[in-house]
């Protein structure tokens, strides 16, 4: 049995396929004429746009918006007058247009991955992606075509990457296994999409693994069985089916409020990225949108989108969820979110630098264009403002104060807007746990980000597999940080959420949460998993796990009781 990072729940039983996507051999050679060769850069450019958005559009439709900015986001990157002018330059100095992409490729896959940060490391896995098919567009080699695998079959790569992710036909793909990766890696999150079973950091599989074996995954336990007996067979052949039933029951859960065993009432929503992805939450039958990440508005433009601009996505995203609430990120840019016309500077450690709500509160023209917008929303729906990042009681202030100016300046105009607007904020820093107690007093409500809190309260880059043993939310010291979080807010008599990947984890659903915000395919198996549990019962639980000393503790603790 091989381990690794349990990245896609659900079980698969098939034979492995082996994925390989080698870089293409390419002469170097000094272009005869240099301005023909940087023109045949921006022709394999304009195939490389057009290939991407049909890829994006595919994926619009097998696994929503969200995951189809992967792709386009790859677009963007290539598309960037800074990188461009890099490959240029190089050809103007004597390369061919195959070795200045793949030595300006270079620079920034060692820029990125210099930063032993998971989520930048994630951009050099999308700048890999794009040399790589670039050098295929200008040799001229086949791209892989990963959705000509047969039915039954099981996918093993020493990495995937997002456009071959994009690829899968989600019918004939029984399971993921790579061997680079993580819970939050692009093919991870693909796979989450398209309900494909994966498991991800799996040592030497590459080496192990053979075309036409035989083999089963677990997608919860991140387990690999190569070569498995018939007993094995038997029985994962039986989870499988229990999984699958489990999953077909979740519908008598359709159009019901989310409550315990008990009755008590859980506020239950979904994540989006985009206005057009509240729909997706609606027919999942969630009841608001817990974290709207508003990025998408700034990354898809040439210059600040305008005031206007941004009212309308937020109107409309308001519209359409008819009255339920909408809690809205303010700009959440710098970390892997480089936005070239912002004219952020290069950072040593951009994950603890010049980021988000630090970033907004010395740009406060800019940011209060944005807080106008979401104020003047809000008289159209339920709109809710969170603050990313905070890490003193003095950036709440000042974004309140911000608030009241603007409310002000409108009614000055006559403007409408909700005069009791919530702001709140995401608690993703150890400093904002600690304080938690000072922050209730001010905030209105508090949303978990536990993918950066487990990351920054155990210092570990999720996306490194020598030190993935340490990120967990299983960690006592992140539950502790969790639960401490959750009484600071019920103390002061506010809402504490969480919008982070272990909101859909059903085994932390006793923490004691008042509101879970998850990706909408989650939404009903998480309404389920409340159902099960009384409050006494929950309480019980977290008392137990506070006592515990290691996450395998805690982690055996939550699974014993785990329904």
């Amino acid at each position: 049995m091989y381990k690794g990072i349990g990245g896609s729940s659900g079980y698969g039983i098939g034979k492995i396929v082996i994925i390989k996507n080698d870089m293409p051999v390419y002469e170097i050679k000094s272009p005869e004429n240099k301005e023909n060769e940087i023109k045949r850069f921006l022709q394999a450019v304009d195939k490389f746009i057009e290939k991407t958005t049909k890829i994006a559009e595919h994926m619009r439709k097998t696994a929503g918006e969200k995951n189809a900015e992967i792709i386009e986001g790859h677009i963007i990157m290539l598309s960037d007058p800074f990188m461009q002018d890099e490959i240029k330059d190089k050809i103007n100095s004597g390369m061919c247009a195959e070795e200045a992409v793949d030595k300006v490729c270079e620079q920034f896959i060692e820029m990125f991955t210099m930063t032993d940060d998971e989520l930048t490391v994630q951009r050099a896995t999308d700048i890999k992606d794009i040399r790589l098919r670039m050098l295929k567009i200008l040799t001229g080699d086949r791209d892989i075509d990963i959705s000509e695998v047969p039915k039954g079959s099981i996918i093993v790569a020493k990495d995937l990457t997002p456009s071959m992710t994009a690829g899968i036909v989600k019918e004939n793909v029984e399971g993921i296994i790579t061997q680079a990766g993580g819970f939050t890696s692009h093919s991870a999150i693909l796979a989450r999409a398209l309900e494909i079973p994966g498991v991800f950091s799996v040592d030497d599989i590459t080496d192990n693994a053979r075309d036409g074996m035989e083999a089963v995954i677990d997608g919860k336990e991140g387990c690999v069985i190569l070569n498995p007996s018939k007993e094995e067979i038997t029985e994962y052949t039986t989870k499988k089916e229990k999984y699958l039933k489990n999953k077909e029951e979740l519908n008598k859960y359709r159009n019901k409020a989310t409550k315990t065993a008990d009755s008590i009432e859980i506020e239950l929503f979904g994540n989006i990225g985009k206005p057009e992805d509240a729909k997706n939450v609606k027919d999942n039958d969630g009841e608001g949108i817990g974290l709207f990440r508003t990025e998408f508005l700034f990354m898809e433009n040439t210059q600040i989108p305008s005031e206007e601009e941004q009212f309308e996505a937020y109107k409309k995203t308001a519209v359409m969820m008819d009255g339920k609430e909408v809690i809205i990120r303010t700009l959440d840019v710098g970390g892997d979110k480089n936005i070239p016309y912002l004219g952020m500077e290069k950072e040593d450690n951009p994950f603890l630098g010049f980021r988000a709500v630090r970033y907004c509160l010395d740009r406060k023209e800019m940011y209060k264009i944005q807080l106008r917008a979401l104020i003047r929303a809000s008289v159209f729906g339920k709109i809710k403002i969170m603050i990313p990042l905070v890490t003193c009681v003095n950036e709440l202030r000042e974004v309140k104060v911000l608030v009241e100016d603007i409310k002000a300046d409108l009614d000055r105009e006559n403007i409408p807007y909700d005069k009791n607007i919530s702001v709140g904020v995401m608690i993703e820093t150890p400093a904002a746990s600690e304080i938690a107690d000072l922050l209730a007093k001010e905030a209105d409500f508090f949303s978990i980000g536990t993918n950066d809190l487990t990351q920054y309260t155990m210092a570990v880059d999720r996306g490194n597999s020598k030190v993935a043993y340490l990120y967990s939310v299983y960690n006592p010291a992140v539950i502790r940080s969790i639960k401490r979080i959750i009484s600071a807010a019920a103390n002061e008599n506010i809402i504490a959420g969480m919008c982070g990947e272990a909101a859909a984890d059903p085994l932390l659903t006793p923490l004691g949460l008042k509101e879970f915000s998850v990706n909408a395919s989650s939404i009903l198996r998480t309404r389920a998993q409340i159902a099960k549990w009384t409050k006494a019962e929950a309480d019980k639980v977290a008392d137990e796990v506070m006592k515990c000393a290691t996450q395998e503790e805690v982690y055996e603790i939550l699974k014993r009781y785990e329904r």
